[in-house]
């Protein structure tokens, strides 16, 4: 058994942004700069706990990014460098997106022994 309070737990209190998206085709390499970009920019924000993320071959996706409260949440929306690369995410990267924002009520998790 592990010592401590796993990172779900930990997560409990926390604002979750859910975001949902499916990819173009074009750009992939101005894509995944941006992306380095933005998790490099995310990290250093004030009230980011951190982020999950997965894309399937399909262009379908979801990031889901952890930060202390809302106002950390809004803080990294309002960014000006978020904004401009979600403009050209708008432009030229994805075809749709949505965004869900929650408060985390319970977490848990498993592992493989």
């Amino acid at each position: 058994m592990r010592e401590g309070i796993g990172m779900e737990q930990r997560r409990i209190g926390e604002v979750a942004v859910i975001f949902c998206s499916t990819r173009t085709t074009a750009d992939a390499a101005g894509y995944d700069a941006a992306a380095r970009i933005m998790d490099a920019l995310a990290a250093v924000q004030p009230g980011y706990r951190g982020i999950d993320s997965a894309r399937g071959a399909d262009g379908a996706g979801i990031t889901i990014s952890y930060w202390a409260n809302e106002a950390a949440a809004i803080g990294w929306r309002d960014h000006p460098d978020h904004a401009a690369i979600r403009e050209r995410g708008r432009a030229v990267w994805y075809d749709d997106y949505r965004v869900t924002i929650c408060t985390v009520a319970r977490a848990y998790g498993w592992t493989r022994p």
